[in-house]
């Protein structure tokens, strides 16, 4: 399968997520008090060493790329088709004072140098194409013999799904909820030479991958996420049904 068929069956486009970055304000480093920051982060944190090569792909707004560049200390890079999305990392990056590697290019089309990271990540990318398989290849490629590849993508395949279906269906339909499960997800590396394949759900409650205010006044909205946002940060152990994300981890 070639670059250009997987672009013609992408979910978004570059006007998309240059019009969702250009309403981002505020920016800032990831809050540990949200839990939708709070899962990505343990997540990272759990598998990604300090010091090592890590690339996010994907990476705007930047927050969550800022953050493992300052708390672990890693040799960062990131990479994103928006240009309005790498303008906002840029201007994060240098509120922080942070030093990593930017560039604004196509992921399939990208000139960074391949088998050279220790860890290639991505939240919430690979779903927006009918077909992921090639995106997926493309993180192994970047990876060193021995590295990691750590793709999440959100958990649509259960009660969320049902949720958003209410909330906002014009949202689903730029996700492939095909793959979002288990067994689908896996089989996305059927054709990879790797060492090994993990596929687990991941996180706790968390009422930010739903688009509520779709269908509810505001200030209920702002009540029911404070609320499940703070069920989520006392939640002791992960439950599958109100886990909020899929994790696809590779090893080269």
């Amino acid at each position: 399968m070639d670059k250009n068929h997987v672009m013609k069956h992408a979910k978004t486009s570059q006007s998309y997520w240059n019009l969702k970055w250009n309403s981002t304000f505020g920016q800032k480093a990831p809050s540990i008090l949200i839990i939708n920051n709070l899962n990505i982060m343990r997540l990272i944190k759990s598998k990604v060493k300090p010091r090592s090569q890590y690339i996010e792909v994907g990476c705007a707004p930047g927050n969550m790329l800022a953050w493992v560049s300052k708390t672990l200390e890693t040799n960062s890079t990131g990479i994103d088709y928006s240009e309005v999305g790498i303008i906002k990392c840029k201007c994060l990056f240098e509120i922080l004072s942070l030093e990593i590697d930017l560039h604004c290019m196509d992921f399939f089309e990208h000139n960074l140098p391949l088998e050279s990271f220790d860890f290639v990540t991505s939240f919430g990318l690979i779903e927006h194409f009918d077909d992921p398989s090639l995106v997926v290849k493309n993180h192994v490629d970047l990876l060193k013999s021995g590295g990691t590849a750590l793709i999440s993508i959100p958990n649509y395949g259960g009660i969320y799904g049902y949720i958003q279906k209410w909330c906002d269906q014009d949202n689903l339909k730029t996700h492939n909820l095909k793959i979002m499960n288990i067994k689908s997800l896996k089989h996305l590396t059927s054709d990879l030479n790797v060492q090994s394949v993990k596929v687990y759900y991941f996180g706790k409650i968390d009422p930010l991958i739903l688009s509520l205010e779709k269908k509810l006044p505001i200030p209920v909205v702002k009540f029911i996420n404070i609320i499940l946002n703070g069920i989520g940060l006392l939640q002791p152990l992960i439950i599958n049904i109100f886990a909020p994300m899929l994790v696809l981890e590779i090893q080269k």
